[in-house]
């Protein structure tokens, strides 16, 4: 499928969750430039994988490391890598669906079969939503365009296959693990927007903090640690060892590769410049 193709599609899936706001708000020349940009994209061939429990901070930490406007914190950030999040789509499915966000808590405690229809059935809105942000990452993996990962990363054989899958591609990757108590976590969930039931919580972030240690033998030197139980700055530490891995050459041999052969096509005007 071309990347024009995917672009158009991922366009068509967003309308479904009232995005055209947002793609309204990005200029027609951004667009064209992820088509167009490739071999010269800012974060090319990075992808940041973020893991953390519900109510961790994940994404205020995502915005506060790769600069990413509030506005536009599905799409775009300041070092050219695209945020990847089915959440952002699942949020405005249920308010497509004149769901509240805020009601989920209580809709699993008190209406099971519709509990289900959101969150297991296939075609309902969580699934919706999945299928949406994997169009979005196809795309973007189309174009070898940096990526920031957004997940819980409860489950570590998903996060493992991610990044072999990534590193196939010739991505360099890495992970930013942002951690917080569980008691500031429930505190932290009764005012979010989306309000998960407790018990779903509370073992979501069990099941994160049992994958720590996995997820550092995973990544190993290219692995920071964010203390997110206050919320405050990121240290300049993790974001200067961020910074570096971003900004650093692309050390994967198949991405050395698709590099050059991309800027080889590039320079004898084979693709567009």
């Amino acid at each position: 499928m071309s990347i024009k193709s995917l672009l158009t599609e991922t366009i068509v899936l967003d309308s479904m969750y009232d995005v055209e706001e947002q793609l309204l708000n990005i200029k027609e020349t951004i667009l064209e430039q992820m088509i167009i940009e490739g071999v010269d994209d800012p974060g090319i061939l990075k992808c940041v994988f973020m893991a953390g429990g519900p109510g961790s901070g994940k994404s205020f930490t995502a915005m506060e490391i790769f600069g990413i406007d509030k506005k536009l914190k599905s799409s775009f950030s300041s070092f050219g890598l695209k945020s990847i999040n089915s959440d952002s789509a699942f949020e405005a499915g249920l308010k497509k669906n004149g769901i509240d966000p805020k009601d989920l808590a209580r809709i699993e405690r008190e209406e099971p079969e519709l509990w289900d229809k959101i969150t297991a059935t296939p075609g309902g809105i969580r699934d919706k939503a999945k299928q949406l942000t994997a169009k979005q990452k196809k795309f973007y993996e189309a174009g070898r365009l940096g990526m920031i990962i957004d997940g819980t990363g409860h489950v570590y054989s998903k996060i493992a296959k991610n990044k072999k899958y990534a590193e196939s591609l010739g991505y360099d990757t890495y992970m930013v693990f942002v951690n917080t108590s569980l008691e500031v976590a429930q505190e932290r969930n009764k005012k979010r927007e989306r309000v998960l039931p407790d018990d779903l919580l509370e073992k979501s972030w069990k099941d994160v903090q049992n994958n720590l240690g996995k997820f550092q033998n995973l990544f190993g030197s290219n692995f920071r640690i964010v203390d997110n139980t206050v919320y405050k700055p990121v240290s300049g530490q993790v974001q200067k060892a961020v910074n570096t891995f971003i900004r650093k050459k692309v050390y994967n041999p198949i991405g050395k590769k698709w590099i050059e052969t991309a800027r080889a096509l590039k320079n004898n005007n084979l693709i567009k410049k």
